[in-house]
């Protein structure tokens, strides 16, 4: 017996690395996978799946548009009646640092992260919601990809960090709005050697040995797309090699209180030390790594 037996999961951008990891073990867990990318290595992933006597089908449409996005849950239902779990994963990068930049590069980037997590999410949301008010038993499963630029930014990533800064904020949003339909929806910052990662500069001198293999995320994600994790919801994990980190997002490190009044510059100047006693006003050092 498998954690996700009778299941089905949608994969997004699973041709390759992360994405094909975790299709693959969904489907050894029991789950009948969706295998999304827009190339030919969708098929490929299905082919080993099968192979394996899994159950999945490729497709290839582009998640990042609302048609796509559509025709991709639809294919999951109109195979197998359903749709339980959706894990996105789609991404590409175009590293530039902010003054050189170009719009396409912003566009591009934003586009594919963070409309193609959103778009799968909202027609998923849709479906589950839809079962959800015609009496049915529902228990679906977001599991949405973000990254540590994201979560602290990386030189050279304006768009890559804003983009999954959103999506690590709009899983929070989508786990409040869906608890209520018995979904759940969680995110994962993954550390990874993949054909994405290997672009960064510098790569090559700190992304080698076996905690560095993409096969290495799938079991989190497995997790949380099981009924074990029913009540793990809103919750941002930093995975890497043998380790999973709970991460917490924004919160107050220190406070000035006037009691009464509007600050003004200078009291504001005056008592800045204690403002940041406990802090800093520098920027904030880099998390984990990329």
């Amino acid at each position: 017996m498998g954690a996700l037996d009778g299941k089905v999961a949608i994969v997004t951008g699973a041709g390759r690395g992360i994405g094909r990891g975790e299709a693959r073990l969904l489907a050894q867990e029991g789950a009948r996978v969706v295998v999304n990318d827009i190339g030919d290595e969708a098929q490929t992933v299905v082919d080993e799946i099968t192979g394996d006597d899994g159950e999945a089908v490729a497709n290839n449409d582009n998640v990042a548009s609302w048609a796509g996005a559509e025709a991709l849950v639809q294919q999951a239902v109109d195979t197998w009646g359903r749709l339980d779990v959706l894990v996105n994963n789609a991404g590409i990068l175009r590293d530039a640092m902010s003054f050189n930049m170009s719009e396409d590069e912003w566009d591009a980037v934003i586009n594919v992260h963070l409309k193609g997590h959103f778009a799968p999410c909202h027609f998923a949301a849709r479906h589950w919601r839809e079962r959800g008010k015609s009496g049915e038993d529902v228990s679906g499963r977001i599991v949405n990809t973000a990254s540590e630029s994201g979560l602290f930014g990386n030189p050279g990533q304006s768009n890559y960090a804003a983009a999954k800064a959103g999506i690590a904020s709009m899983t929070i949003v989508l786990a409040r709005e869906l608890k209520k339909y018995n979904v759940t929806a969680n995110c994962i910052a993954p550390r990874a050697r993949t054909r994405l990662t290997a672009t960064v500069a510098g790569a090559d001198d700190f992304m080698s040995g076996p905690e560095w293999d993409p096969e290495n995320i799938a079991p989190t994600v497995a997790f949380l797309a099981s009924d074990a994790a029913a009540d793990v919801s809103g919750q941002v994990f930093v995975v890497w090699g043998p380790k999973v980190h709970v991460m917490t997002g924004w919160s107050p490190a220190a406070s000035l209180d006037r009691g009464e009044g509007r600050w003004t510059v200078d009291e504001l100047a005056a008592r800045k030390d204690e403002l940041f006693a406990n802090s800093s006003s520098s920027i904030p050092p880099m998390g984990f790594g990329f």
